[in-house]
C-alpha cells in the first residue's frame, strides 16, 4: 500500500533516540518528513550533525512494517494523529518553542478562538483547594470557557470535574499514551473526559507514564492556554513547572491566595508576590485580556447563532414569510434604502421586516451600509 504524508510523519516521530531536537534540524534541512525518509545515509550523515547510531535508526525504521501497521490501526482505535501544518493541529502550539511534532488524541480537541484556561495545582491538595478548583471548572464551563489540565490527582482531577459539571469541555494532557489511564485511580474522570472532552499526548499509544514524560507534557498544557490558575502548591511543587514554562511561553500566571504559613499556600502566595495576578473568583479571570477577547468573540457567535436560530423557528412555523423574504430582496439594490422605506415600499410590519433583514444578513445576502440603511448583494 502506498504510504501517505502523514505516515512520514508518524514514521519520522516514532524513533527511539531521535526526539524533537534532532527533528527540528532535519526539518530545518530538509522540507518533509517524506524527503528525510528518502534520503540515503551518505547524504544524512554528511549534511546533518546526527549520530551515526541515530542515522542507523532512521535507515532500519524505513524497513519496519510493525509500524506502518501501527499506523493503519490508530483509527480503529479512536485514536487521532496530528502533526504541524494539519488542519487540526492546535494553533496555540505553533507559537511556543519546542512545539511538540507529534500529538495523539482520542474525544475532541479545544475549539478554535474560544477561551482556555488551566487549572493546576498540588495532588495532596487539602479539601478547600479541591472545592476552588471544582468551583471554578465548573464556573468556567458555564461562562464557555475550556479548561485543560493533566489529569493528576488533586487540583488537576478536580479542575477537569468541575468542568464536567458545570456541562463543559475539557481536555487532559497526559504524560503516557492516550489509551492509558494514569492515575488508574482516575478512571471514571479518565471515561467521562472522553465522553465529553478529550485527551492527548505527544507521546504514542502504549507509551507508559514514566517520570520524566510529566515535566514535558506541562509545556503543552500551558501552551494550549491563554491564562494558567494555580489554586495550591507547595515551594517546590512540581505544578510550578507548567509556571516555568507558561512564563517561558509569554503565558499570563494567576493564583489563589492561601493562608500565610500553610505549606500547600506557599507556591501560590510566593508567584502573587512575583507578580502573578490574584484570582478570587471565576470572573475575575476575564480581566485578563485574552481571555476577554476570546470570551467576547464567543458571545458574538453564541448571539448570531442564536438569532439566527430562532430566525429560523419564525421561518418553519410560517411558511409565508419565505414569500415575504423574497419580496423584500428584491426590492433592494445597491442604493441604499432606509428602514422606513423598506417598511413602506413591502407594506409589512417592523418585527417582520426586522427579521427578515437579519435573515438576508446572515445569509450574506443584504448589508447594513450605515445605521438603518440596506443594500442588496445579488449575485
Amino acid at each position: 500500500m502506498e504510504k501517505n504524508d502523514e505516515y512520514y510523519w508518524y514514521w519520522l516521530c516514532n524513533m527511539n533516540g531521535v526526539g524533537n531536537s534532532a527533528i527540528r534540524e532535519l526539518l530545518n534541512i530538509f522540507q518533509t518528513p517524506k524527503e528525510i525518509y528518502e534520503t540515503s545515509n551518505e547524504l544524512l550523515e554528511r549534511v546533518t550533525g546526527l549520530s551515526r547510531e541515530q542515522i542507523i535508526t532512521i535507515q532500519d525504521m524505513k524497513k519496519s512494517s510493525k509500524l506502518y501497521e501501527d499506523f493503519l490501526g490508530l483509527q480503529e482505535r479512536g485514536i487521532y494523529f496530528t502533526h504541524p501544518g494539519k488542519e487540526d493541529y492546535p494553533a496555540q502550539l505553533y507559537e511556543i518553542f519546542d512545539a511538540p511534532y507529534a500529538l495523539y488524541y482520542k474525544g475532541r480537541l479545544p475549539e478554535k478562538n474560544c477561551p482556555v484556561v488551566s487549572i493546576v495545582g498540588a495532588r495532596g491538595c487539602t479539601e478547600y483547594g479541591r472545592n476552588i478548583a471544582l468551583q471554578f471548572g465548573r464556573e468556567f464551563a458555564h461562562m464557555g470557557i475550556q479548561v485543560v489540565s493533566g489529569m493528576a490527582m488533586g487540583i488537576d482531577a478536580a479542575g477537569h470535574w468541575g468542568a464536567l459539571k458545570g456541562n463543559g469541555y475539557t481536555l487532559a494532557v497526559l504524560g503516557c499514551g492516550v489509551d492509558i489511564c494514569y492515575p488508574r485511580v482516575n478512571i471514571e474522570l479518565y471515561s467521562q473526559i472522553l465522553e465529553h472532552g478529550g485527551v492527548i499526548s505527544e507521546y504514542p499509544p502504549g507509551a507508559q507514564p514514566m517520570p520524566g514524560q510529566f515535566p514535558m507534557r506541562n509545556r503543552i498544557i500551558s501552551g494550549l492556554s491563554d491564562v494558567v490558575i494555580v489554586v495550591e502548591a507547595r515551594k517546590k511543587s512540581g505544578s510550578l513547572i507548567t509556571i516555568d514554562q507558561a512564563l517561558e511561553q509569554n503565558k499570563d500566571i494567576m493564583a489563589v491566595p492561601g493562608r500565610i504559613g500553610d505549606p500547600l499556600s506557599e507556591g501560590c502566595n510566593r508567584l502573587i508576590q512575583m507578580g502573578a495576578q490574584v484570582i478570587l473568583n471565576p470572573k475575575d479571570i476575564l480581566s485578563n485580556g485574552k481571555v476577554a477577547e476570546n470570551y467576547n468573540l464567543l458571545l458574538k457567535k453564541e448571539s448570531l447563532e442564536q438569532r439566527k436560530n430562532n430566525n429560523k423557528n419564525i421561518f418553519s412555523c410560517e411558511s409565508g414569510l419565505a414569500k415575504k423574504k423574497n419580496m423584500l430582496y428584491s426590492g433592494l439594490n445597491l442604493y441604499p434604502k432606509s428602514l422606513n422605506t423598506i417598511i413602506e415600499e413591502t407594506g409589512l410590519t417592523i418585527p417582520e421586516v426586522s427579521a427578515l433583514l437579519l435573515e438576508l444578513e446572515l445569509e450574506g445576502n443584504v448589508r447594513e451600509v450605515s445605521k438603518n440603511c440596506y443594500i442588496g448583494i445579488h449575485l
